[in-house]
């Protein structure tokens, strides 16, 4: 379903756009019959995979091929490039420079783990993106259909924007988009709807092209840090560590805070660095909002609660779904349904309830039939918004399933164990450089791919290499997926400051560095949770009174950082001064006495240095 939509939604080319050209038709009948055939002999096909006939290394080859053709049209040329990188590297073992080389594996072998097994295309990747990645997807798209993320916009607004300070704009922008990353899950989607709503606030304030355009794609990219959503190499933490996802929820909390705290910070300093001024938004009072709107947040708090209470993701995004429908009846604009549907729905959902139907299905049934009713009379908007979920899956099932080719090329190889090793060598055990090894790696392979794509490929060969040197499971995990979100800043899959550009108008590459500056605090923090076992607590791991002195102890660390980069304290601050804060900074990520102790001492010298300096420039002007 997946790559017939695909070849049918993104053409090949720019000039069959609005049309399908029947080899687009040809290669969706292609991907039908392929794994047509697979399906039709699957229980035999699984008694000869390292052996496989010569048709099913033909019809394998052509999945692979078309896989690789729908993530190019999805998500561009750099992927596929280097899936078939990985794929030359298998066959070409023996020619690979020591200690990359290996035995080599001829094409039918290749084919057959890709093809014929659960651990190449149709991985946990892809399995993932088929159930809760999609659930997610579809829920995002509904209650945006419920103008969920308007109002989210308006209510951070109506909340922030009517601040006197010329810093409100931007951090109106900051808790938007950690409002509207709830619904949306995408960091690209977050910083387009964010600048043609926000971009004309923040202009009016004084901001620059460029630094709005940061601004906007700062805010943007928390989207893919935000719960419930998150993005999608979220759901497959949980996937690999064997763990709810409302665990990873609950883990993700306190570094998405610090991340936006981050990003408050760092605006904030700017906005006084560049003297902005106060523009507020012309929205109404946020009471009126509220009283008005406010039913929104309800979906948002329900899909967390009803995890914590036990029902699976199905049920809880189901019910969620639920909870978003009905009060869409209370705005004509923005109902899914007519009330004539609304009450046939009900109708059916009450009669199957009475006649002993669990109630997640007489609802279900309910809301097809309100669907449908609505439909017959004209109004389509909940079809729309389930045909927007569909189709923003597309791209992160062809994602899935190209670097499920990659991670069985890493398997079958055995580079994974490469890769981790030549991290620990290198790292003479050290779990500091190991981290940092790691770090940069992960940065590295993000320059390339996806957010998504990213984490995977680094899951089964950058995680040894920490687990190794004594880091925690779900510490290594949520190191790599928040530098996997990086390749959301950097070139050349910069994406986020680059749709911001275009909606601002500046310079690409300058607007990409400051979302850099932005961010960079915030990427920091995942130093912490992984160097001692005690920073683990910010990943709500430990003991309450750890978990509430490293939180404090982190948020003093991104002050630090905000200063330091910022160049801003209670004004602009001097060389030594961020210098003092940025060196205080380091000590506290490392989460033990000694580093707090010396990088509260180093932290607490930079500002008595600046505030001396300012009391004595004071004392010159008088």
């Amino acid at each position: 379903m997946v790559l017939v939509l695909t070849f049918l939604l993104y053409p090949a080319r720019r000039a069959d756009r609005g049309r399908v050209p029947y080899w687009d038709v040809a290669l969706g009948l292609l991907a039908i019959a392929s794994l047509g055939v697979l399906l039709a002999h699957y229980e035999q096909a699984l008694q000869r995979i390292t052996n496989p006939t010569r048709a099913e290394v033909i019809w394998g080859a052509l999945l692979i091929l078309l896989v690789l053709e729908a993530t190019r049209r999805t998500t561009g040329w750099v992927l596929p490039a280097v899936a078939v990188l990985f794929l030359a590297y298998a066959y070409l073992g023996p020619h690979m420079p020591e200690p990359f080389d290996h035995r080599g594996y001829r094409v039918p072998r290749i084919v057959g783990q890709n093809y014929l097994t659960l651990e190449g295309m149709f991985g946990a990747p892809l399995d993932v993106a088929a159930t809760f990645i999609v659930l997610f997807t579809i829920y995002g798209a509904v209650l945006e259909a419920s103008g969920a993320g308007r109002f989210f916009l308006d209510w951070s607004f109506a909340a922030l924007g009517r601040s006197k300070s010329g810093a409100g704009p931007g951090r109106t922008v900051t808790a938007a988009g950690f409002l509207l990353g709830t619904v949306s899950g995408s960091g690209v989607a977050t910083t387009v709807t964010l600048g043609s709503l926000s971009w004309p606030m923040l202009k009016r304030a004084g901001f620059d092209k460029d630094t709005g355009g940061a601004i906007l794609a700062a805010a943007g990219i928390g989207a893919l840090l935000s719960p419930p959503t998150l993005g999608a190499a979220a759901f497959l933490i949980a996937e690999y560590l064997k763990i709810s996802y409302l665990q990873v929820l609950v883990m993700a909390s306190l570094p998405t805070l610090l991340y936006y705290l981050s990003c408050l910070l760092m605006i904030e300093a700017d906005s006084r660095r560049l003297a902005t001024r106060p523009a507020p938004p012309a929205t109404e009072s946020l009471g009126a909002l509220t009283r008005r709107q406010g039913y929104h947040f309800t979906s948002l708090v329900a899909v967390a609660l009803f995890m914590a209470l036990g029902m699976t993701p199905f049920l809880a995004v189901f019910w969620s779904l639920v909870i978003a429908f009905a009060p869409s009846f209370l705005d004509r604009e923005l109902r899914h349904a007519t009330p004539l549907a609304g009450v046939c729905g009900l109708a059916l959902a009450g009669l199957l309830l009475a006649l002993g139907q669990r109630p997640a299905l007489a609802c279900f049934w309910g809301l097809l039939l309100a669907m449908a009713v609505s439909a017959l009379r004209g109004e389509a908007r909940f079809f729309d918004a389930l045909a927007a979920g569909g189709r923003g899956v597309l791209s992160v099932a062809a994602t899935t399933a190209t670097a499920g080719l990659i991670v069985s090329v890493v398997t079958l190889t055995g580079l994974g164990l490469k890769i981790s090793g030549i991290i620990v060598s290198l790292a003479g055990a050290s779990v500091f450089l190991t981290v940092t090894y790691a770090a940069v790696a992960v940065s590295v392979l993000g320059l390339a791919v996806p957010v998504t794509a990213s984490y995977i490929i680094a899951a089964v060969m950058i995680i040894p290499a920490l687990t190794a040197v004594g880091v925690p499971a779900a510490a290594a995990h949520m190191f790599v997926f928040y530098y996997a979100v990086l390749s959301d800043v950097s070139p050349p899959t910069a994406l986020s400051p680059f749709a911001a550009a275009a909606i601002t108008g500046g310079n690409p590459f300058r607007t990409m560095m400051l979302t850099w500056k932005y961010c960079l605090p915030a990427f920091l923090v995942p130093f912490m949770f992984t160097l001692t076992p005690e920073g683990a607590g910010l990943l709500l791991i430990g003991e309450p009174a750890t978990i509430a002195w490293t939180f404090a102890t982190a948020c003093v660390a991104v002050f630090g950082f905000a200063a330091a980069f910022g160049g801003w304290l209670f004004g602009p601050a001097s060389l030594a001064e961020r210098i003092l804060c940025g060196l205080g900074a380091l000590g506290l990520l490392y989460a033990d006495v000694r580093g707090d102790a010396v990088g509260a001492l180093l932290l607490g010298a930079g500002v008595a240095l600046h505030l001396a300096r300012r009391a004595r420039a004071r004392r010159n002007n008088v």
